[in-house]
């Protein structure tokens, strides 16, 4: 089971419990940990789009994050949801009024518009948005959403621009509400990987699923690394994490959480077809929130000791700049946060702002580590 300590702790005290001055990252594989930019480069341009991945790469991440959904015939596009009424212009598209409906997804009834309703060409007069409203909303309006054969043939131009490799780590998002209306893509989206010579074990590929049952059918179907990701849906004051239940588990008729889906046993599970987890970050370092609202730092779990003992990677998400994502015991300061689960060993992290997360982690080296 995951275990939690109660007592409050300080980032110094965990920086503290390293070797000193320690010749490699207290990773799975003592190499420095990825920095991931999820969804692009969320924190500065709307998600999910081309600009946005390009940046992050320029900033200095390893991968770009693109979340995969279907379109009605059948392609493979960049949104967080299906559900475009967040993250589009849609609602100012006067043509598509009549697609609006409610859809029930993973058995909840959200009202939008779907991209299961539209084809690719229509996608295309949409334009992107960003969705959170405390970040700008300059480029409104100015990307088109793109194909994931757009974002693999940017990853090569972007590779060769900076001399590097860029990998790319898409998720399949509702696999099995997807599958539900005839639109699964596990076939296409490994031809498409194919296609780009991609489909191989020591590709610069994650594929990523909230769902184990994706990842064992992707497992069968290509060598490709896969995470197992591990939803959360909320803290309470004392520090517990509560969660959901999968929606593979809740169509086979497992009962299991996604707070159940790290006891030994379970690891041992995902170990079986899959690399690695990516837990919600309170996983793996939760907080207290007292009457006031101050959030204290409790003393960590022991996740990553209990995941890299079963040969799993872990790349938690999602990191964040603004302080209302931090705790009080991070201080206002993004890089007190990163220092942290830097020093507890995670493998890669999700960042809304590579910029910070790439900073951070070299800053991180430089204190911590022999040169």
């Amino acid at each position: 089971m995951l275990k939690f300590f109660a007592s409050s702790i300080t980032i110094a005290s965990i920086i503290m419990s390293l070797p000193a001055q320690a010749q490699t990252w207290p990773t799975l594989n003592g190499q420095e940990p990825l920095i991931i930019g999820h969804r692009g480069a969320p924190g500065y341009l709307p998600d999910h789009t081309l600009e946005g991945y390009a940046r992050a790469a320029r900033m200095g991440a390893n991968f770009v994050e693109p979340d995969l959904v279907s379109t009605k015939d059948g392609v493979l596009i960049a949104r967080h949801e299906p559900n475009l009424k967040d993250t589009t212009d849609v609602a100012k598209h006067p043509e598509f009024a009549a697609l609006k409906h409610i859809e029930t997804v993973d058995g909840k009834d959200e009202e939008g518009w779907f991209a299961s309703d539209f084809t690719l060409a229509q996608i295309k007069t949409l334009r992107a948005v960003q969705p959170r409203a405390d970040r700008s909303a300059e480029f409104n309006g100015l990307y088109q959403i793109p194909t994931f054969e757009e974002i693999l043939t940017l990853r090569a131009q972007l590779s060769k621009e900076l001399g590097r490799e860029i990998g790319v780590y898409p998720e399949t998002k509702h696999p099995s509400w997807h599958a539900e209306k005839n639109l699964g893509f596990e076939k296409q989206l490994i031809s498409i990987l194919s296609k780009y010579n991609l489909n191989r074990a020591d590709a610069p590929v994650y594929i990523q699923s909230f769902e184990l049952a994706n990842l064992k059918v992707l497992k069968a179907m290509s060598p490709v690394k896969r995470i197992y990701l591990i939803d959360g849906t909320d803290v309470l004051p004392d520090g517990t994490v509560t969660s959901p239940q999968p929606y593979d588990f809740v169509k086979s008729g497992d009962p299991r959480r996604y707070d159940q889906m790290m006891s030994d046993a379970a690891l041992q599970e995902i170990a079986a077809v899959a690399n690695g987890i990516g837990p919600w970050k309170p996983y793996i370092a939760s907080y207290t929130t007292d009457a006031a609202g101050v959030k204290t730092r409790i003393a960590p779990s022991d996740l990553i000791a209990r995941a890299h003992k079963a040969g799993l990677a872990l790349h938690p998400f999602t990191f964040r700049n603004e302080t209302k994502h931090l705790t009080d015991t991070d201080k206002g300061d993004p890089y007190n946060e990163y220092a942290l689960f830097f020093g507890l060993g995670v493998d890669g992290l999700f960042s809304d702002y590579t910029d910070t997360a790439v900073a951070a982690r070299a800053k991180f080296k430089a204190e911590n580590l022999k040169k």
